[in-house]
């Protein structure tokens, strides 16, 4: 999970989801059949593979199984050895609000060529999200527009009192058109979705890999079904303590702010810093790197600029667009020398078009330019809130939501704020959360989980994966020493065990840390070294969380 993959409106462009109700009803809907089916059929020409859809009928209410039934919306890419096949692998992309199917036509070219042989690649949109029932608050994009601030998080009284009219905005548009899924959207109901998804496609046993928010999804349901799975791998792992409900003492905190994400992402552009001094001409913003972009933030607090952007858009750049793109770019390291870049261009008072063209280039990097596979009706708006606020507990007054910033920032610096503010939605959000589950997270599982992290993680911060395998009596925690959110492509190390894992089920060596491949600065900015695994996470990392770094010109 991450502020990018969170809805930091803050002049953002949204993506993913569909279905328009009227109050809070569904259309009727026969119930979902006892024993849950899928027809697939060919679909999409994604790098000429040979994908497959279907959709299975799940209960909206899993309390009321006789009720009405939701559409959860599949994608996969059938095993290319069919003699090896060992059954399906599912994904989950993180979010909330991630599209799995769009995870997976994005992701299937770079899935190891041996997990390819044997595993069907299964995405799934989660119910809310894109293809599948969707929780949808508009008519039409257009009608967004009130919900967008043109800051990426609040600094002032003013700027506060802006974000607030945004979020009660939204909550007022989903209480008058959110339909009765909007009180059928946590955690817990998707894990009881995506074990019937495992029944439609006929496996005994779930392999699932989670991303980011998807950690907390295989964790909970590790515990909902703890002997229904042979393999489950959450990589950028969530602590689910903090997430659900906190510990005791934080009830005035919002949960974005318990999950400590600000002091992953300090830790991280810590690491940015001593790695840009270190490669020295590698580096467009060394040396000195730590004390000139704070110079270079302090700045734009009090002077903005207007960036050109190319095709003739402007955008307005403050000290909270920076610190947006700063989270960005700490995702991730292979895109810091195109960031370190950028930094240099804004100090030197650059031409506003010079920005521009280099923050496109940033954007493109982090494979943010284009999006290709979402419905016609984006709805992370919705997606995002309808999930967390429903699994989530939180502070129903915004003094707490400005006291809990003004704290991050005092002890986390500059992201504090950006994550704090990030889930400011569930003050007024209108959801019900009588589905959720809250723990506990410690099942004894039939089988182990294999918990992977990067040790400089951004937004699922190390300590969350360290915490997850303390609280599993069976699973076994693989550390990535390297830089970025979740561990994809940046440790063949790693990606060979995660891979064995999920071929055998035999997990990696007790204490196993793998090294980065590539170490940020140490080759000429230029330099292909790690261009397949560059081009793995650009095309990744945005289906993983939607783009809330690159703002929305004006």
């Amino acid at each position: 999970m991450r502020a990018r993959e969170w809805v930091v409106r803050s002049s953002v462009v949204f993506a993913t989801l569909s279905v328009l109700g009227s109050g809070r009803s569904l259309p009727p809907a026969e119930a979902a059949p006892s024993q849950p089916k899928v027809a697939w059929s060919p679909c999409y020409k994604e790098f000429g593979l040979p994908f497959e859809c279907g959709t299975v009928q799940v209960p909206l209410d899993h309390g009321e199984p006789g009720g009405a039934a939701i559409s959860i919306a599949m994608v996969r890419l059938p095993a290319a050895v069919p003699a090896l096949r060992i059954g399906s692998l599912f994904f989950n992309p993180g979010g909330p609000g991630g599209s799995g199917v769009n995870l997976i036509l994005g992701f299937a070219p770079f899935v190891p060529a041996e997990l390819r042989a044997s595993f069907d690649l299964v995405g799934f949109d989660p119910r809310g999200i894109a293809r599948s029932t969707a929780l949808r608050c508009f008519g039409n994009p257009r009608q967004w527009a009130p919900v967008f601030t043109p800051f990426a998080f609040p600094t002032t009284a003013e700027q506060e009192a802006i974000w607030e009219a945004a979020d009660r905005f939204l909550a007022g548009e989903c209480e008058q058109r959110g339909t009765r899924l909007i009180d059928h959207m946590s955690t817990a109901d998707v894990a009881r979705d995506l074990d019937l998804l495992r029944r439609a496609v006929g496996d005994d046993r779930l392999s699932y890999v989670g991303y980011s928010y998807g950690s907390y999804l295989g964790v909970t349901y590790a515990n909902l079904f703890p002997d229904s799975f042979r393999a489950l791998v959450i990589d950028g792992v969530l602590d689910p303590v903090a997430w659900a409900t906190g510990l005791a003492g934080q009830e005035d905190l919002p949960f974005s702010t318990r999950i400590r994400s600000d002091a992953g992402a300090i830790a991280t552009l810590g690491e940015f810093f001593r790695l840009c001094d270190a490669g020295g001409s590698n580096c467009a913003f060394a040396p000195g790197s730590a004390g000139r972009f704070d110079a270079l933030a302090q700045k734009l607090k009090v002077q903005p600029i207007i960036v050109s952007l190319p095709g003739g858009a402007t955008l307005f750049f403050d000290y909270s667009i920076l610190i947006a793109n700063a989270l960005g770019a700490m995702y991730d390291s292979f895109s810091w020398p195109s960031f370190a870049q950028l930094l240099a261009l804004l100090e030197a008072e650059a031409s506003s078009a010079a920005v521009g063209a280099q923050l496109t280039a940033f954007w493109e990097s982090q494979g943010l330019i284009t999006k290709r596979g979402f419905p016609r009706y984006p709805n992370l708006l919705e997606g995002f809130p309808g999930v967390a606020c429903s699994d989530t507990d939180n502070p129903r007054s915004y003094a707490a939501w400005s006291q809990a910033a003004s704290d991050a920032e005092a002890q986390f610096g500059y992201f504090g704020p950006l994550w704090t503010w990030a889930s400011s939605i569930c003050a007024p959000w209108p959801g019900a959360q009588g589905d959720r589950y809250t723990g506990p997270f410690t099942a004894n599982t039939a089988n182990t989980v294999l918990v992977a992290s990067t040790q400089f993680d951004p937004a699922t911060r190390y300590e969350g994966a360290v915490t997850v395998a303390g609280l599993l009596p069976n699973s076994r925690l693989l550390t990535v020493h390297g830089w970025g959110h979740t561990t994809l492509f940046l440790s063949q190390c790693a990606d060979q065990a995660v891979a064995k894992y999920l071929l055998t089920g035999a997990p990696p060596p007790e204490g196993l840390v793998c090294e980065q491949d590539l170490v940020p600065f140490t080759f000429p900015a230029s330099a292909t070294v790690g261009a397949q695994a560059a081009t793995g996470r650009a095309r990744l990392l945005p289906v993983l969380v939607p783009d809330t770094v690159r703002p929305r010109p004006r």
